[in-house]
């Protein structure tokens, strides 16, 4: 009975050294970094520092366009005062009627108007 005891064990043993090979084998598939999982995640690292470099990229690009824009904002914001100015002293001017025409030799030539027809 020993002995079927001992055939056991050292089929047991030899078992479990032969699954321990296999499981070895399918480790180091599994690690490979040609074509198994570990090229995957040596893929994985690479993409995942390329995109930190474009996003830092991006962010500079954000960055300076949002500063350009700014200055661009106040530019026009001044040009839009400098406008009003404008439309308000234009209120000021005397109408087209009073301007002084010229005539065909270049001199100016001004009408007189009486003041029953500039009441109308």
């Amino acid at each position: 009975m020993e002995m079927i005891a001992d055939i056991l064990l050292l089929a047991g043993a030899i078992g479990a050294g032969f699954y321990c090979y296999v499981l070895a084998r399918r480790l180091t598939r599994f690690n490979d970094l040609q074509g198994g999982v570990g090229g995957a995640v040596a893929a994985l690292a690479s993409q995942v520092n390329d995109m930190q470099i474009t996003l830092r990229a991006a962010r500079d690009t954000a960055k300076s366009s949002t500063e350009s824009l700014e200055a661009l904002t106040a530019r026009a914001e001044d040009v839009a005062k400098r406008l009003e100015l404008l439309v308000a002293a234009m209120h000021d001017l005397p109408d087209s009627e009073a301007v002084p025409q010229k005539d065909d030799l270049g001199t100016a030539v001004f009408t007189r108007r009486n003041g029953a027809e500039h009441r109308q």
